[in-house]
């Protein structure tokens, strides 16, 4: 990840990658705030891919990874509203070979949920797609917005679903 500094368009003030605990590695955090637009889906799965390369995660789950970040920022971008500062919230971690990816927003009017299955529809799919790569998945709401996590790679250390 280089400098920890995410690329941003020009007059905007670039995200920064915030470790939680530990270094390179070991079992860390971390999060970022990208804004709530389609160009950050790429910028979020391009971070999330650097940091995990440089660790101890397989790579068949880097690349379920890579695929869960881009459906959850995505579909936070299409369904709900951003945060208060406008942004949405990725944070991701790595506990012993499991990571689990989280995106918050600031929530929208109905909770999210994989759509039903059809042949013609154009979109939708996203949900269904995290429901199939992940070992777990679930959705948290609050006051402030809803996070809607995956674990990859193995059951997550979450005790509520």
């Amino acid at each position: 990840m280089g400098t920890g500094m995410a690329a941003a368009p020009l007059g905007e003030r670039p995200t920064r990658s915030q470790p939680s605990s530990g270094g390179r590695g070991r079992d860390t955090s971390r999060t970022m705030r990208v804004p709530w637009r389609a160009t950050s889906v790429a910028q979020i799965r391009k971070a999330l891919v650097d940091d995990l390369e440089g660790r101890d995660v397989p790579g068949g789950v880097i690349d379920e990874a890579e695929i869960v970040v881009s459906e959850l920022v995505s579909n936070a971008i299409r369904h709900a509203r951003p945060l208060a500062d406008g942004n949405l919230r990725v944070h991701w971690k790595v506990k012993a070979g499991v990571v689990e990816v989280e995106v918050t927003d600031g929530g929208s009017d109905t909770t999210p949920r994989p759509a039903p299955r059809t042949i013609w529809a154009p979109s939708g799919r996203g949900l269904r797609i995290v429901r199939s790569l992940a070992h777990e998945w679930g959705v948290t709401e609050d006051r402030t917005g809803s996070t809607v996590w995956a674990s990859l790679g193995g059951p997550s250390r979450r005790r509520s679903h």
